[in-house]
């Protein structure tokens, strides 16, 4: 070991903390990666003693400057604007060389918690001597059980073999293969994952099995990676006979929605495939059938393997990518052939969408829709299920026919209310943007939807200005007038200040109708908008022939007496 590369225990520490605290468990993973694939080069620690100057090689080379003493002052050439890879990949290189274990920089936070439970700085070098030492003296001890009787020598325990795989293989041996390794390497002792930090030590470790790759071979082994390690946090929970639906620990159902994530953002980047006649296009269908078999049997309370299902026919496999309706039409296929074979064990949500997705792309729509018309009530079908099938048709710009999806299936949604229907409400407002003859349809529909679309339908027409229906709505709901913010009426009395009258005089009535100390305070608070607003419209002999014949009205009751007086309404 180069003794220019020493770090005392208490900086080990320091640069363990400042790991913890600053790079998230993805980056970590992704560092400890290139940190095995020998990707940092040029690494020289500058005079000062703080500071590690490094190149990192990836799509290209990028210079990486980090301060031990603040790692909020590192700085790198890529485009992360944080605490990225490159940097990690760094300092796994660098503690390396100090002679510090990498296993505890990447997994800083648990490092810190063993260091504090044993009072000492974790990844001390003396342990590891310890461990050699205590490794040589075992067969001595094993031998003559310390008495100085010789009992003959232990065998030789049997050393673990850690698979690994070459880009020959990755490239030639199907993905089922893959798994097969995946498994052996996995090993009997992980039974279970059931923490975010053992989900990324295993990404780690299935991750450490290849050499560096080409970027599209490098994206295809850490997707199914990741779909070796979802399918074994799935399948004890969905094996469980007891269970009436799929049931997860907290922490656990945290892991499994961090790898998700992960493999979303995976297909988020574009797969790196020359053309459709890659040598790895074999290797990207076996994994759309792996998806497709996990999609169609798993437990629908999860849908998992649906959501990337469809993530990696929307980025990976989208029209465009592939070149060829031919690939929908056999898709499709095998999901309709997939019926018959598992009968009544389906997940039929998950099935009738995926088929909805391969016709919108082979611009058979009104299939689709019919699909969904028929089974829509017995699916308990949502709007987050209807959401990416309208994205699909957004991103290609297809207005007319997203605004015939918008009309046939709002009727579908009819239950739901509020925020559950948002979404739906923001594509009729792209719509209508996009496509202004569209507007009488968006109206058509949301009043057939009526109550359920109340809370987009009054946002429609508060966008559109449309204030005689909203103002005939909010009576017709019996809405409380001092319920909404001032800034919400606001455009109201500034545009058709007339139009809240009607408003505001209904709810004055039903406030004293309440015949209690509350609903006088009310109205009076209301009364004195009322004053104001006559004021504005210019009726103030108006306001006064009112009030006057309001009080006298309600002479007898005292204590709505007393609030007019209190509010100045009456003299």
């Amino acid at each position: 070991m180069d003794m220019d590369y020493m770090l005392e225990d208490g900086a080990w520490r320091r640069l363990l903390e400042g790991v913890a605290a600053r790079f998230d468990e993805l980056t970590i993973i992704r560092g400890f990666q290139y940190y095995k694939q020998g990707r940092v080069e040029e690494l020289e620690l500058r005079d000062d003693g703080v500071h590690v100057d490094a190149r990192v090689k990836d799509n290209r080379m990028y210079d990486v400057a980090v301060d031990l003493d603040d790692l909020d002052a590192s700085e790198c050439a890529c485009s992360a604007n944080r605490a990225c890879t490159h940097m990690a990949a760094t300092l796994m290189r660098y503690a390396e060389l100090c002679g510090r274990p990498i296993q505890a920089l990447a997994n800083a936070r648990s490092a810190l918690k063993s260091a504090s439970a044993s009072g000492k700085p974790d990844g001390g070098r003396g342990g590891a001597r310890h461990g050699e030492r205590a490794a040589a003296e075992a067969p001595s001890r094993a031998g003559n059980g310390g008495d100085g009787v010789d009992r003959g020598v232990a065998p030789e325990a049997p050393r673990l073999i850690r698979p690994t795989l070459t880009e020959a293989e990755l490239t030639e041996l199907p993905v089922a293969k893959w798994h097969e390794r995946f498994q052996e390497r996995w090993g009997p002792v992980h039974q279970h994952i059931r923490t975010a930090q053992e989900a990324g030590e295993l990404l780690a470790d299935l991750q450490a099995m290849r050499p560096m790759l080409p970027w599209a071979l490098e994206q295809l082994f850490t997707l199914n990676a990741l779909l070796f390690l979802l399918e074994q946090m799935v399948k004890p929970s969905q094996a469980d006979g007891r269970q009436a639906g799929l049931f997860m620990g907290y922490h656990t159902k945290l892991a499994l929605e961090g790898l998700l994530g992960q493999a979303q953002n995976l297909l988020e980047d574009k797969l790196a495939l020359a053309n459709d006649n890659s040598a790895y296009w074999d290797r990207l269908m076996e994994t759309a059938d792996f998806l497709r078999e996990r999609m169609l049997t798993e437990d629908k309370t999860l849908a998992c393997f649906a959501a990337l299902y469809a993530w990696m026919w929307q980025r990976w496999l989208s029209p465009g990518s592939a070149g060829s309706a031919a690939l929908y039409e056999e898709e499709l296929r095998q999901l309709q052939a997939s019926e018959a074979e598992l009968g009544s064990s389906i997940s039929r949500l998950s099935w009738t969408l995926a088929q909805c997705l391969l016709l919108i792309y082979l611009a058979r729509d009104a299939e689709a829709r019919a699909l969904l018309a028929r089974d829509g009530i017995k699916l308990m079908l949502k709007p987050e299920h209807i959401s990416p099938l309208l994205g699909v048709l957004e991103r290609a710009e297809q207005w007319t026919r997203l605004r015939d999806w918008l009309t046939e299936t709002g009727p579908l949604l009819v239950g739901f209310r509020g925020e559950d229907l948002a979404s739906y409400g923001d594509y009729w407002a792209v719509i209508v943007t996009q496509l202004p003859e569209a507007e009488p349809a968006m109206w058509r529909t949301l009043q057939e939807m009526l109550p359920f679309s109340r809370t987009i339908y009054e946002d429609a027409l508060a966008a559109h200005g449309r204030w005689d229906r909203w103002i005939d709505l909010q009576m017709c709901m019996g809405q409380d007038p001092l319920s909404f913010r001032v800034t919400m009426l606001k455009p109201v009395e500034k545009e058709a200040p007339e139009l809240l009258l009607p408003f505001y005089h209904q709810a004055v009535e039903r406030y004293v109708l309440q015949k209690n100390r509350d609903g006088y305070k009310a109205a009076a608070k209301l009364l004195k908008r009322l004053a104001k607003l006559y004021v504005r419209l210019k009726r103030s002999e108006r306001w006064e022939q009112f009030i006057a014949a309001f009080a006298s009205r309600n002479s007898r009751l005292r204590a709505l007496q007393e609030e007019l007086r209190k509010g100045g309404l009456l003299s």
